[in-house]
């Protein structure tokens, strides 16, 4: 077996009863020692199951390099420990998946610098009552479990490491509840430390936990858990879950490197984190979800997102407290969505932030109080119907627009200061409604309050300095404004059909002397409107920074439009629309008043019809006209509207739009924006910043939604204010087969090829015959039939040794492709 002997030292209560002896093996050793004797076991490897179950000292040789003790049986628990014992110095391997390598049960020994090299069920199993206290222990276990604690035992476990793990690194479960100092876990698959049940719980000091497949710490099922100078980081899951009542606390902790959640928290679960940093993650740095779900974070960091998604998410009914808090260098910072949802931020920093610093949707509510926020595109919005909560001493610096209030939601702002917005101070608009009592904006570099749509927005004892194009601007009557007043004059104005104001001492709303509204943010010369979410969008696209290019005239953009093959009754909708736009031109220079003509449009149609093509030429022609200022083309669809959360997707939309700007914004299969079962899908934001930047901006951009004649009618059907910003509908319909016949004879000619006789007949039948389902491609499928009939047409002619020009231009019937 390739042992070497064992060596036992008896002990007694006498000197003189002292004795050495050598036996073969090790069980042989063990049934010979009693409590207190010494077995120092020589290098080799030893085949055997040990079971150690009294209080004696079993190690391996006492000269360091004198070589290893493998304890290797060929199947069952290489050690099993029952007794008070002292074990070190091993190595201890494994094969029996459906057991452990070392098993300790009931009773408290010392384990120390034991290797544990197996593939097995479990690494170490600690368990029935056991307190162990382990050292600088390593397990190597890629077949499971690498250290198994349960059955409420406990015990000290102190430098060791699990190297590999097929399974979890470390697993807490049944009432088990050890102590872990500096522990490191890595390449464990599943979780690197597990907590999980009733009773379950685990102390961590100093530990790591890394290169884990799954998540770094999982705790489960009202298992508790208290980590606290610990590092998790490079995991392929999310740094640390909650979930089902569990409980955890995160001390001077540090989160990083997560390409998911740094902190995932479900169904009731409470984290509290303390002195702790989260930063380089991929989606959220806190994600909260759930009725009685909770954190608490105190003097914490969450930085350095590398993803596309809020910092902290609460939602579905759970809550969040930051207190003392920065949040800085992430896409936005605090999202709270659902009625129920709640968070209270006090005395915090939120910087840095690439969209909303704070967004509260579908009735959440927020509390801030003295928080910290610049360099956001927006400072808070509150989004829809029941949407609210309170500001209160906070100050907002170095954004597009500080408060964004709208559909009903109903903030209460105090005391708050907004610095240097670039659009606005406060913007309220599409039934928002909110109190703002001793607010001030200064610097603006737009309006200081901007309130439109009528909405009953009160405003009390605010303050508006140094804005540059107004500081109070109301649209249409609706807001209360009580003791306000700006540096443009000694109140602040009422909106434009309130009637004159009595004196302050007698009513407390003050008006301006002549109720005459100033000019409102939709027209274009007054600049853009207010931030939407992606606010502001900070820059308009790098194509807007140059001269605009020279318009090709009308008449020749028009011809081009002519020569497209089929396509009548679009070529005179066109011709229509271009009509109208240039009379009223002309009516305008003789000083006449002039229709007003709505230049958006629907395209509906089956693919292939021409819809891009007829959309770049209109946008040509309306530059041709004056009307738009590039005429260029811009085309999306979904996937470049739509985020992964509701922030992202405004941004978004408004980069789009930006870089339409002068142009033609064309949204291929715009019905996807708005599937039948939509539930929470986030196209409807893009939809209702389309709306808004359709308005605010009317003069500077064209927008054609196109898609499927059916799903376009549902589309506008149930997004009735969609279809209210477009002109008309367009209907492209199918190509006949003699008109793509002309298209392959068109193509034919620009490529320098010529049919043959017989080739244009074969051509119509095979158009004919062609299934002509939803897949069926019109003027794409005649492309496609041209460049396959070259191709057939090429390893005809490469046969031939010497093609004449006929031979190379003729294409004849049998260049057909057989059809599908």
């Amino acid at each position: 077996m390739g042992q070497a002997s064992v060596q036992v030292t008896h002990t007694g209560s006498s000197r003189w009863r002292r004795r050495t002896g050598e036996y073969a093996s090790v069980a042989a050793a063990l049934h010979a020692a009693a409590d207190g004797d010494v077995l120092t076991v020589a290098p080799g490897t030893y085949r055997e199951n040990l079971v150690v179950d009294r209080a004696i000292t079993l190690r391996g040789p006492e000269r360091s390099g004198s070589g290893s003790v493998r304890i290797a049986p060929g199947e069952g628990v290489a050690l099993t420990v029952r007794g008070s014992a002292t074990v070190r110095d091993l190595q201890l391997e494994g094969q029996d998946v459906s057991a452990p390598a070392v098993l300790v049960e009931d009773c408290t020994p010392e384990l120390t610098g034991l290797r544990v090299l197996t593939r097995s069920a479990a690494g170490i199993e600690v368990r029935g009552g056991a307190r162990p206290t382990m050292r600088r222990c390593t397990v190597d276990n890629p077949a499971g479990l690498g250290v198994s604690v349960t059955g409420g035992a406990g015990g000290v476990y102190e430098e060791c490491e699990v190297v590999a793990a097929g399974r979890a690194g470390i697993a807490v479960t049944d009432g088990a509840h050890p102590r872990l100092e500096r522990c490191r876990v890595h390449h464990a698959s599943g979780a690197g430390l597990s907590l999980h049940g009733e009773g379950s719980a685990a102390e961590a000091v100093g530990c790591e936990l890394y290169e884990i497949k799954g998540a770094g710490v999982q705790v489960t099922a009202r298992a508790t858990g208290h980590l606290t100078d610990c590092q998790v980081h490079r995991t392929s899951g999310d740094g640390v879950t909650l979930d089902t009542d569990a409980v955890l606390t995160l001390a001077d902790c540090r989160l990083h490197d997560l390409p998911e959640n740094a902190v995932d928290l479900r169904s009731r679960a409470v984290l509290t984190l303390t002195r702790s940093t989260v930063r380089r993650f991929g989606r959220n740095g806190l994600s909260v979800w759930d009725p009685g779900t909770r954190v608490d974070a105190n003097g914490c960091e969450i930085h350095e997102s590398t993803g596309d998604y809020p910092a902290v998410w609460v939602s579905d009914g759970a809550s969040a407290v930051l207190d003392s808090c920065r949040v800085h260098g992430v896409p936005d910072a605090l999202f709270v969505l659902d009625r129920g949802s709640r968070a209270d931020v006090l005395d915090s920093d939120l910087t840095q932030v690439r969209g909303t610093a704070v967004s509260v949707s579908d009735g959440a509510t927020v509390q801030l109080d003295d928080c910290r926020i610049r360099e956001a595109a927006t400072g808070a919005w509150f989004r829809d119907h029941g949407s609210g909560g309170t500001l209160a001493d906070c100050t907002v610096d170095g954004t597009a627009t500080g408060f964004i209030v709208t559909k009903g939601a109903d903030p209460t702002v105090e005391r708050c200061t907004v610095t240097g917005p670039e659009e606005a101070g406060v913007y309220v608009s599409a039934d928002g409604r909110g109190t703002f009592h001793g607010c001030r904006v200064t610097g603006s570099r737009g309006y200081g309050f901007h309130v439109i749509d009528g909405c009953r927005t009160t405003l009390r004892r605010c303050r508006t300095e140094r804005c540059a194009r107004g500081g109070f601007e109301f649209a249409e009557e609706g807001p209360v404004v009580e003791d306000c007043s700006s540096d443009e004059s000694a109140a602040a104005p009422a909106p434009p059909t309130a009637p004159p104001a009595a004196p302050a001492a007698t009513t407390g709303l003050l008006t301006a002397p002549a109720a005459v509204p100033r000019q409102r943010a939709t027209e274009p010369s007054a600049g853009p409107a207010p931030a939407s979410p992606a606010a502001a969008a900070t820059a308009p696209a790098a194509a807007e920074d140059t001269a605009p290019p020279a318009a090709r005239p009308a008449a020749d953009v028009l011809g081009e439009l002519d020569a497209l093959v089929g396509l009548e009754s679009v070529k005179r909708e066109v011709r229509t629309l271009t009509n109208m736009i240039e009379v009223g031109r002309r009516r305008v220079e003789a000083g006449l008043k002039a229709a007003s003509v709505r230049r958006h449009l629907v395209f509906t149609g089956s693919p292939g019809t021409g819809k891009t093509t007829v959309a770049r030429l209109y946008g040509e022609i309306l530059h041709a006209l004056g009307v738009l200022e590039r005429g260029h083309l811009v085309e999306v669809s979904r996937v470049d509207l739509v985020g992964e959360h509701i922030g992202s997707t405004a941004i978004r939309t408004q980069e789009a739009f930006d870089r339409a700007r002068g142009g033609v914004l064309f949204i291929d299969e715009a019905y996807a924006l708005s599937p039948e079962d939509s539930g929470r899908d986030f196209g409807r934001e893009a939809i209702d910043t389309l709306v808004k930047l359709m308005e605010d901006h009317r003069d500077e951009v064209v927008v054609i939604a196109a898609g499927y004649t059916t799903e376009m009618e549902r589309f506008l059907a149930v997004n009735p204010g969609v279809a209210s910003r477009f002109s008309r509908t367009i209907t492209f319909g199918d190509y006949a087969p003699r008109e793509l016949l002309s298209i392959v004879e068109q193509q034919a000619r620009e490529h320098q090829y010529r049919l043959a006789e017989g080739a244009p007949e074969a051509l119509l039948g095979y158009f004919a015959r062609l299934p002509k389902g939803p897949a069926f491609g019109n003027g794409r499928t005649a492309r496609q039939t041209f460049e396959a009939m070259v191709e057939r047409h090429a390893g005809r002619v490469a046969e031939l040794d010497d093609p004449d020009t006929e031979a190379l231009t003729l294409l004849y019937a049998e260049d057909l492709p057989e059809p599908e």
